[in-house]
This record gives C-alpha cells, sequence and structure tokens, in this order.
C-alpha cells in the first residue's frame, strides 16, 4: 500500500457531499455538548477524575468496534503516540481545568479558533496557502474568537488564566488534526482512534488517580461523565477521524464552528450562564468564517500515492 505524502488532503477536495455534512453536523453537535457534561461533573469530580474517566471509557467503546485490532506499522507508532498527547492527553486534561473558571459556553466559543492552527500547520506542511475565500473566512473567524477571548480575559485574572490554557489546547487540537489525517486513510478511523484513547488513557492515569482522590460521588456528575466518555469521546472520534479522512484536515477543522453555536444555547438555557454581546457577535463571526471557509478549494490536488 503507498504511502499517503500529504499530511492534511482528504481523499476529495469537491463541495461536502451528503455524508459529509452527516458528519459535519454530528460531531460538531456532540462535541458542542461535550463542555455542558464537562460542567456537571466538575460538580462532584475534580478535573483529572473527569479527564481519565472520559478517555478511559471512549477507549473501551472503540476497542469493541470491529477493525480496531488491525496492526499499525513500527514507523507510524511515533506519530500515533504524538496523535495521542496532542489531541487527548494535554486539551482532555486542560479543558475541565479550565471549566472551573471559565463558562462552559465560552470554552465552547473559544473552540473556535482550531481552524486557524489546522490551517497554519496545514500551510507548512503542503507548502501551499488556501484560496482566498477560505482565507477570508479562517481570519473573520479568528477576529470571532479573539472577540469571545478578550471579552473573557477582561472579567478577572481566573478567567484569564482559563482562557490561556483553552488556547494552549486549541493549539494541540490544530496540529493533531494535520498529524492524523494520513494515518486514518492508511489504518482507518477505529484502528487509530482505539489507539489514541488507550495511549492517552497511559498518560492521563496519574492526573486522574490524583483526581478521584480529590472527588466526591454524584450520580448526575458521574453520568454525564459516562455520557461523555461514550458519545464525547469514543463515538465523536471515530466520526471526526472519518471526516478528515474524507475532506482533509483543514476542512474538517470547520466542525469547530458549529460547537460555539451548540455550547453557548445549552449553558444559555440550562445553566442559565450569560455571555455577553461582544461575545456572541464573535459568535456570529465565527459562523459566517465557517460557511467561507468550507467553500471548495478547487485548486487542491489529489492525494498522492508513493511506492
Amino acid at each position: 500500500m503507498g504511502r499517503v505524502l500529504s499530511t492534511s488532503e482528504g481523499s476529495h477536495a469537491g463541495a461536502f457531499t451528503p455524508l459529509d455534512w452527516m458528519l459535519f453536523f454530528g460531531v460538531g453537535t456532540i462535541w458542542g455538548a461535550s463542555f455542558l457534561l464537562i460542567a456537571i461533573g466538575l460538580n462532584a469530580l475534580a478535573p483529572g477524575a473527569i479527564t481519565w474517566i472520559r478517555v478511559g471509557i471512549g477507549a473501551l467503546v472503540l476497542w469493541l468496534v470491529p477493525g480496531v485490532r488491525r496492526p499499525i506499522e513500527r514507523e507510524d507508532r511515533a506519530r500515533l503516540v504524538a496523535v495521542s498527547i496532542l489531541w487527548v492527553g494535554i486539551p482532555f486534561s486542560l479543558f475541565p481545568i479550565a471549566q472551573q473558571w471559565v463558562s462552559s459556553a465560552v470554552t465552547g466559543m473559544l473552540n473556535g479558533g482550531v481552524p486557524i492552527v489546522t490551517a497554519v500547520v496545514a500551510t507548512a506542511m503542503l507548502r501551499r496557502l488556501p484560496g482566498r475565500i477560505q482565507i477570508v473566512g479562517l481570519l473573520l473567524g479568528l477576529g470571532g474568537v479573539l472577540a469571545i477571548a478578550l471579552t473573557t480575559a477582561e472579567q478577572g485574572s481566573n478567567q484569564a488564566l482559563g482562557v490561556g490554557l483553552l488556547v494552549v489546547a486549541v493549539l494541540g487540537y490544530g496540529m493533531a488534526i494535520n498529524v492524523v489525517a494520513p494515518l486514518q486513510r492508511r489504518y482507518g478511523a477505529t484502528a487509530v482512534m482505539g489507539r489514541v484513547l488507550a495511549l492517552a488513557t497511559i498518560w492521563t492515569a496519574p492526573f486522574g488517580v490524583v483526581g478521584l482522590t480529590r472527588s466526591t460521588f454524584a450520580w448526575g456528575s458521574v453520568a454525564a461523565v459516562v455520557v461523555l466518555g461514550v458519545f464525547g469521546t469514543g463515538l465523536a472520534f471515530v466520526l471526526m477521524s472519518r471526516l478528515v479522512g474524507r475532506v482533509g484536515g483543514t476542512r474538517a477543522s470547520f466542525v469547530t464552528y458549529l460547537i460555539p453555536v451548540v455550547a453557548t444555547v445549552l449553558g444559555i438555557t440550562l445553566r442559565d450562564e450569560t455571555v455577553s454581546t461582544f461575545a456572541l457577535v464573535g459568535v456570529v463571526a465565527v459562523i459566517v468564517g465557517a460557511l467561507l471557509a468550507s467553500r471548495a478549494d478547487r485548486r487542491a490536488a489529489a492525494v498522492v500515492p508513493a511506492a
């Protein structure tokens, strides 16, 4: 089987198909709700416990899926380790810590920065700038994210620290999306993500054990984290990896533009969270940016195999 040279391009560069849109909205809705579930989990569980439980459950879910035991060649294992750290170990540990000070709505909003990092990394790897329409969309989305971040950080030092942690998590996501694309196309989503989550369960274990000693038991919090593990981690990772393999890392990362909408609606309606008008304007900006950035890049070439 030929090695994929591209780290970011998908199997097709045309406009999204109905299947692409189904994957897109499925992942966006699940991950948008994840921040609400984390907030509920924090009512009784420490951040480390939430991370370890969700990652462990997600790994168990994926290892029940046929095809997950497909062997991975030795030369690709270092890339798997990198993805497990950048996409899971670091971000999943930072989100619940940050949400001690930052609302679930704002946390979801800040995920709109993922396509910016993904596009920058992809540009460096592929040595090709996105099309002009995509660039406009990315810049507009960046402006919206900055509006959200600055508004939140101005509310106090704890909020500023939370925003900083979320930015680090977003950086990890953006890099990992580019790294995982060729692995997913070569081995399949379940084989890749099953191992990624299994590895991340090991990396987050010390943080998780300490977190458990600092947690109390509450059915609502435990149930929220279990749902987060099954759907927000296990199922969502399979869907996202498949989307990356189909449309490429940069365009797949635009799913994060849907996350702020879902997270904001759920945070306001179910937890009575407040969001500033300026931040809402930022959400509108990232939505418009998503519509522009998801346009087909007609200049993109097909994936090039090598012997």
